[in-house]
């Protein structure tokens, strides 16, 4: 039922607040009170020792004596739990002319009296108000009046109305019975100014209340601002996961076309490679870098294919077998690379198109290296030129 109340509280205040702008409900000064403090006080003490004790209580003509100066000192500590522990020290006269304990009293006659007390505050019960703060108590304390000394038991009822957070007024009244039985009971009545010092300060019920349903308002406007935080978020997962789609088939599709380029590329190279692989190599004879017949054969097929291929362009290598001195081979291979060269640019093949190197004996196809016996057979494979594709 609670729960079901503080909702629908919560409901009405975010009805009211849409509907009429009103200001957000918030905690204010008057939702705090007094929840613990020291407390001191200073007034008027009024003795009421006629003897009838609640008869004509409030007949100050004849019954009640008082000083004009103030003449009642107390001090304090009222706690959280509405206990509150107190010393207090009163002093007055019996006036001439006033009955005291049913006799006319004849002289002024000194009144003092120091007690203890142990006070509780009724707001815990009915509720705290702004400035209503009554309270009972009961206590100990020793008093000598009408020259008699006696401990008396003491009841107190009373009530403070609080001016501000620290000054208020106390008005209260106590009846006093005697311990013993040689000494009468009275009524002490006072009324002073009490002042509070060392507060600690607490939320008010009606401030816990307040503080409840702000906390359930709070928790309401997380809840629709989560609620709208989690739709954002699964808009915007959304949003990213449909980009995300749309870049990964964007880049699929890219990779595809990238791939077919690659494998067209790579077929093109290929056929070109055993184009070239299928016209054979030209080959030279031993200390020669003169094409023969068979050689010239390959390089206008070589043409041909580089004619039908614009794009292509080679790097043509030269090679001697090891037979000789290595820098008369080196010198060899460049001759018969240049020979190359120069003959496939009179069948009209440009010469940036061309790369001739002379590698002498440093590549060799076989085992048929110096001092190495081989068969001629063995050593012309390796007095041969090859082509490589540098583009295509």
């Amino acid at each position: 039922m609670k729960a079901y109340k503080n909702v629908l509280a919560v409901a009405i205040l975010l009805f009211f607040a849409k509907s009429f702008g009103q200001e957000e409900i918030a905690l204010t000064a008057k939702d705090s009170i007094v929840k613990s403090s020291w407390m001191a006080g200073l007034g008027y003490t009024i003795i009421d020792d006629s003897g009838d004790v609640f008869d004509q209580l409030f007949d100050a003509d004849s019954q009640w004596n008082m000083v004009a100066f103030p003449s009642r000192a107390s001090i304090g500590r009222y706690f959280e739990s509405g206990i509150g522990v107190e010393a207090i020290a009163a002093y007055s006269q019996y006036k001439e002319g006033k009955i005291i304990d049913g006799v006319v009293n004849d002289t002024d006659i000194d009144y003092w009296s120091i007690d203890t007390r142990l006070s509780y505050d009724l707001n815990k019960i009915i509720g705290q108000t702004a400035w209503f703060d009554p309270y009972v108590g009961v206590g100990l304390g020793y008093t000598d009046a009408n020259n008699q000394g006696r401990g008396t038991y003491n009841a107190v009822v009373g009530f403070r109305t609080w001016l501000s957070d620290n000054w208020g007024i106390d008005l209260n009244s106590s009846g006093k019975w005697s311990i013993g039985d040689n000494a009468t009971n009275h009524i002490q009545h006072a009324a002073g100014v009490v002042y509070q010092f060392g507060i600690e300060k607490g939320l008010s019920k009606k401030g816990e209340e307040k503080l409840a349903l702000i906390e359930e308002l709070e928790k309401e406007r997380q809840r629709v601002a989560d609620s709208i935080a989690t739709a954002k978020r699964a808009e915007e997962e959304a949003k990213a996961l449909a980009e995300r789609l749309a870049r990964e088939k964007r880049e699929a599709e890219l990779a595809a076309a990238e791939k077919a380029r690659q494998e067209a590329e790579q077929k093109r190279k290929q056929q070109l490679l055993d184009a070239i692989e299928s016209l054979g190599k030209p080959y030279f004879a031993l200390n020669s870098s003169y094409l023969g017949r068979e050689s010239k054969s390959v390089l206008d097929g070589l043409a041909t294919l580089l004619a039908e291929t614009p794009t292509l362009k080679l790097r043509i290598t030269a090679h001697a077998d090891s037979r000789g001195a290595e820098k008369y081979n080196q010198w060899l291979s460049e001759r018969r690379a240049k020979r190359v060269l120069d003959y496939l640019t009179k069948k009209g093949v440009e010469a940036d198109r061309l790369i001739g190197e002379g590698l002498g004996e440093t590549q060799l196809t076989n085992h048929c290296k110096n001092d190495v016996p081989c068969s001629e057979a063995e050593h012309r494979v390796n007095r041969r030129t090859e082509f490589l594709v540098v583009e295509y």
